[in-house]
């Protein structure tokens, strides 16, 4: 299994839980466990080990308009020092991979995947796609790169004990060079918890030292090492969306309610036909959240049914560790007339136990109440 930068940073913490997450050994947890960590990022910050995750250099005075015709989002417009989120789609409309474009400057862009997808992407970016031919400089710097996120209600007070203005960093931008006492690094404030944070970027052989600079500024402030488990009921909580769950190859962002996200009215860009098609003649599935009436654990892949009917299925599903309800997100079809509050049944274990559609996101901000 391949390891990240910090793997001998952190394997020999106390209770810290390594398992296989897509041929990365990672950990899962640490001896506060998945529910300690998920409180302590909702209450205090959390640091997180996410040099897993894909990145690559975008340059050259094309890189703007071959950015835009590949993602679904705005990109010719973004300023220097902006960090905007896109999905990156097929021909036929579904997703290849949900990204993060940083722009340096005119010419030159940081595009960060997810792990699993890297090698996809990089052929998707430089080959594959349909106008492959105009694609400009692109560098893989994956391996070369780590990248560490702090998040939680305290994490802007801990980063300011390193770097004084990092509070100038307003959300969806970044600041690069920063430097976190000797290291130099890159500083965004995007997120993927539903808290403020940062993501501190570093060369590979820099990342054991700023891991550490950085536990030793959260320790009064309570913070803690998280793994995995918390990231994915963290991300759940705030309906942010997983690859290979809320989207994936079968999904286009229209069903997964990201068309926010995606920009019809440009001129032109991979996918575009397919989603305009889909829009005018009415969109067929659309993502949903449930919370279980039944006790039960709503996981992936669980069918939907209403009135015996098999009308969809579970993309990811958890018991709420800052609200104690058991939910999850579901894609089932829209000629349902479902509206909050009504019951459908989720298959668990051959048997069906009722749920309730229920407003989402479960959480958000602070405010504990799974009917926002």
């Amino acid at each position: 299994m391949k390891r990240t930068p910090l793997y001998e940073s952190y394997n020999t913490y106390p209770g810290v839980k390594l398992i296989d997450f897509g041929g990365w050994e990672l950990p899962v947890q640490f001896e506060t466990g998945i529910l300690g960590e998920h409180e302590a990022v909702r209450t205090r910050a959390g640091l997180f080990d996410v040099s897993h995750m894909g990145e690559c250099n975008v340059n050259g005075e094309t890189a703007a308009a071959y950015l835009d015709y590949l993602c679904t989002n705005s990109i010719s417009d973004m300023e220097k020092g902006q960090c905007r989120y896109t999905l990156m789609c097929y021909p036929n409309g579904t997703v290849v991979d949900d990204l993060l474009i940083y722009r340096r400057n005119d010419i030159s862009f940081l595009v960060v995947m997810n792990a699993s997808n890297i090698e996809k992407d990089m052929a998707w970016i430089t080959k594959d796609n349909p106008r492959a031919s105009e694609c400009p400089m692109v560098q893989n710097i994956s391996d070369e790169t780590v990248q560490i996120a702090l998040q939680g209600p305290l994490a802007v007070d801990i980063l300011k004990t390193l770097v004084p203005d990092c509070d100038d960093i307003k959300t969806f931008r970044f600041k690069s060079p920063c430097e976190v006492d000797d290291v130099i690094t890159l500083i965004s404030r995007t997120g993927y918890t539903g808290e403020d944070g940062f993501e501190l970027y570093c060369a590979a052989q820099d990342g054991p030292r700023l891991w550490e600079i950085l536990m030793e500024a959260g320790k009064p402030f309570g913070m803690v090492s998280c793994g995995l488990g918390c990231r994915d009921t963290l991300r759940m909580e705030a309906k942010l969306p997983l690859y290979g769950h809320e989207i994936s190859d079968s999904i286009t962002p229209l069903e997964a309610n990201l068309g926010v996200f995606v920009k019809l009215e440009k001129d032109d860009f991979c996918g575009k036909t397919a989603l305009v098609e889909q829009k005018e003649n009415g969109i067929p599935r659309t993502l949903r959240g449930i919370e279980m009436v039944d006790k039960a654990v709503p996981r992936g892949g669980y069918r939907v049914f209403l009135d015996g009917k098999d009308i969809g299925f579970v993309t990811s599903g958890t018991k709420s560790p800052t609200l104690g309800i058991f939910c999850a997100y579901v894609m089932i079809n829209r000629d349902t007339g479902l509206k909050f509050g009504d019951i459908v049944e989720i298959e668990v274990h051959n048997h069906l136990k009722q749920a309730k559609l229920v407003k989402t996101p479960f959480f958000k901000h602070g405010v504990k109440n799974s009917q926002l």
